[in-house]
């Protein structure tokens, strides 16, 4: 695919930061009881603007757009996402509304997460101009289930973004509410699905990756389905490749699948196949897991090749 418009990526999503407290006793305990944390930290947060590091660290020119309060929290946001190489120009400051965070209670591998909503939910469709989509080579949309207000228009806008050569992606990441609607819609007009396993079984109502992954092969051409541990799986029409994770020392997996989206849609726009694609995501996300927080560890593309070399994986773009 030749990157030639403004933007090689458009990232259309929620923009929040996440107050990470890490340690081995780390369950609060109510009647006013103070428990003492190993760690903690304020970074970057969401799926949407964790990605969007991601697939600048890796080169791509990269643009977020979303909804921020004029608070403390929008504007850490607007500056660590500026100064990680995003252009958040098409970034929205709301003085009425309150910029969303987590806060994410690690344990080893293992996290709890507290999410305040609010501006997360307030992004609609019609925010988005249609010059927006058009300057952008790939159009890749977050957290579907936490956008309550983007879902109505975003089937239109996928399938506008398409009809004027734009490719476009999603991961609907958790659904807190368990009903798993309204996705089939948006992938009719999808190029790339990105769930992991759980919410691929979730979504097709099957027990088992073995028979989801046929099932979400119908709905949408290209999926890659993010295994944890385990590594991953893709399908594209009758092909499936599988992959195993890097053996990396894991201090936190927040963000891991997010920096596994930056690292697929990579190698997707640059051409690649499916099975660099999917090493290339599979690297990208198992070496985000060796810091605290979403994005401090995520690689460079030099990083990430080196990784793929010593997989006997042709490191030449």
């Amino acid at each position: 695919m030749a990157l030639s418009k403004d933007y090689d990526l458009l990232v259309i999503g929620e923009i929040n930061p996440d107050l990470i407290l890490a340690g081995d006793e780390i369950e609060p305990a109510f009647g006013q009881v103070e428990k003492l944390v190993d760690e903690a930290a304020l970074t970057i947060g969401s799926s949407s603007a964790i990605m969007a590091c991601g697939a600048a660290r890796l080169g791509l020119r990269t643009a977020i757009t979303g909804l921020v309060g004029d608070d403390l929290f929008g504007h850490f946001m607007l500056d660590a996402l500026s100064a990680r190489g995003v252009d958040t120009a098409h970034v929205m400051v709301d003085s009425a509304r309150r910029t969303g965070f987590s806060v994410i209670l690690a344990r080893g591998s293992d996290r709890a997460i507290l999410t305040y909503v609010g501006a997360i939910n307030a992004l609609e469709a019609r925010h988005i101009p249609d010059g927006l989509i058009r300057s952008a080579s790939h159009v890749h949309v977050g957290s579907y289930f936490l956008q309550t207000a983007l879902r109505p228009g975003l089937p239109r806008l996928f399938q506008h973004a398409q009809e004027w050569g734009t490719t476009t992606s999603l991961d609907t990441n958790w659904d807190p509410q368990a009903s798993w609607e309204g996705v089939d819609e948006v992938l009719r007009h999808t190029s790339l699905f990105l769930p992991n396993e759980a919410e691929a079984c979730s979504l097709t109502g099957e027990e088992e990756l073995a028979s989801a992954l046929p099932a979400l092969a119908e709905r949408v051409p290209l999926v890659a389905v993010k295994q944890g541990a385990r590594g991953a799986i893709a399908r594209f029409r009758d092909e499936v490749v599988q992959v195993e994770a890097l053996p990396v020392e894991v201090r936190d997996t927040v963000g891991a699948g997010d920096s596994f989206d930056a690292g697929y849609i990579y190698g997707y726009l640059h051409g690649w196949s499916l099975e660099r694609c999917l090493r290339l995501a599979t690297v990208c996300g198992s070496l985000s897991a060796r810091a605290h927080g979403g994005t401090d560890a995520q690689p460079t593309l030099a990083e990430a090749l080196a990784y793929m070399q010593e997989d006997g994986i042709e490191g030449e773009r």
